[in-house]
């Protein structure tokens, strides 16, 4: 039986007024952006960790099985596939206002993970033509994924900058990594 001027929330809790801004976790976090977040980062979080699973596994059958190019899936796996996509697609999906929309996290997520597919199978097969055509796949993915994050809210500044950095420090590695996998197969 309820209290006088006690009511029951939609979650069976007692309420003690008619909003149910009390019973959320934090002071002035939307319970609809959160959901909408998880949404728009769920494919980048599940391919990401699926991705740095493999590598793992990579990682163990390297040196039993002799494979040439073990080391470097895993890592690439790992890092770039894996930690990178998660970064990115959290990041878009928690820092602007509003996270992107869902034809726009489809062509990142189509764009990144076709260029990582390219990558690594450029450089297993040794077509360097083909790890160049994924270094601009994932180069146009990371120019969306900045174009998707521009404005923030003052109290995200730092996370900005560190998604930016992390944004920059991945565009910079792909002219470096096709230099690499063309000077080693000439």
């Amino acid at each position: 039986m309820e209290n006088p001027g006690e009511s029951q929330h939609r979650n069976g809790l007692p309420s003690t007024g008619g909003s149910d801004q009390g019973m959320r976790a934090s002071p002035g976090v939307d319970d609809d952006a959160i959901v909408s977040g998880w949404s728009a980062m769920r494919p980048f979080v599940l391919i990401g960790l699926a991705c740095i699973v493999t590598g793992g596994l990579v990682a163990a059958i390297t040196g039993p099985t002799g494979f040439e190019h073990g080391s470097w899936m895993a890592a690439y796996l790992v890092l770039v596939a894996g930690v990178s996509q998660v970064g990115l697609g959290a990041g878009q999906a928690l820092l602007p206002r509003r996270p992107p929309t869902q034809p726009t996290t489809t062509w990142e997520l189509l764009t990144w993970n076709a260029g990582n597919v390219a990558v690594i199978t450029g450089t297993l097969s040794g077509t360097p033509a083909l790890v160049v055509v994924g270094g601009l796949g994932l180069f146009l993915a990371l120019v969306m994924f900045l174009s998707a994050v521009r404005q923030t809210a003052t109290a995200r500044v730092g996370w900005l900058a560190a998604y930016r950095i992390l944004a920059a420090l991945l565009a910079a590695s792909v002219p470096v990594g096709l230099f690499l996998s063309l000077t080693r197969h000439q």
